[in-house]
């Protein structure tokens, strides 16, 4: 089963700074300007979507920092996709921005790996560093799904519907989860934050939000396996892929055809 696939830009912050996206500063790059964007991912079919991540709101953006775009709900409605026609959230992990706006698809199930939502409510929530990437707002919406029985968790690598499927690398929260979506150009890897920018890859210096430097450098390493070549994956946080692939509305690009 192939699917269109398309990564829908809802937030961005144009003042962050080579050092504020880098464990330590790279010694062929000078520090300076380096954008952020913020993005959901939408695998559309007939209509219908298994979303990848559900984005921050407003409040929790500005809070942070960022400067908020449109919901990823104006995103996903460019596409013809109504937010009760989206049939499962992946949540790659329980991140700030990206475990938000989940009381705006009423009929998705979501997807979780199981050792993510016992982080997000154990005792290293006890520690401040290892606790300012959750919102303990999203983390308590997250548990009533789950009471709620709206949530699947997984445990290593799951297929989520034919063409999708998730596999668990940890690294940078523990866990991480990336997606691959098989399209007409091949399996598309979503690598989330696995890999933030090509240039953590490049330089092979980490993002500095991170548990575990070992399994990160390790889940890069690993992303061009798990689609078609190095093209095919596509990373969490970098602008660059705005140009690199074809727009179809606002913020929104297409996935699914070769980059430019």
């Amino acid at each position: 089963m192939t699917y269109e696939l398309y990564a829908i830009r809802y937030a961005t912050n144009p003042r962050r700074q080579v050092r504020d996206n880098f464990m330590v500063a790279p010694g062929d790059i000078h520090d300076g300007p380096m954008p952020m964007d913020f993005f959901v991912w939408a695998a559309v079919r007939d209509g219908h979507a298994i979303l990848i991540d559900s984005g921050a709101d407003r409040e929790t953006c500005t809070k942070r920092g960022h400067d908020f775009l449109r919901c990823p709900t104006e995103g996903l409605a460019a596409l013809g996709v109504k937010p009760e026609n989206v049939t499962g959230i992946i949540s790659t992990h329980l991140h700030w921005d990206h475990a938000g706006n989940f009381e705006k698809f009423p009929r998705a199930r979501f997807h979780a790996q199981a050792c993510e939502i016992q982080h997000a409510v154990g005792p290293c929530m006890c520690r401040p560093f290892l606790r300012r990437a959750y919102d303990v707002e999203q983390v308590v919406s997250f548990v009533r799904l789950v009471h709620g029985e709206r949530v699947t968790f997984h445990e290593g690598e799951s297929e989520v519907a034919p063409g999708i499927t998730v596999r668990h690398v940890g690294g940078h929260a523990p866990g991480l989860q990336v997606v691959r979506v098989h399209t007409k150009r091949g399996w598309v890897v979503l690598a989330s934050d696995a890999m933030h920018f090509f240039a953590n890859v490049e330089t092979g210096v980490p993002f500095p939000v991170v548990v575990n430097v070992e399994d990160y450098l390790a889940a890069q390493a690993m992303l061009p396996s798990l689609g078609e070549s190095r093209q095919h994956v596509i990373p969490g946080h970098d602008p660059k892929v705005m140009a690199m692939y074809p727009a179809v509305a606002p913020d929104v690009i297409r996935l699914d055809v070769a980059p430019a």
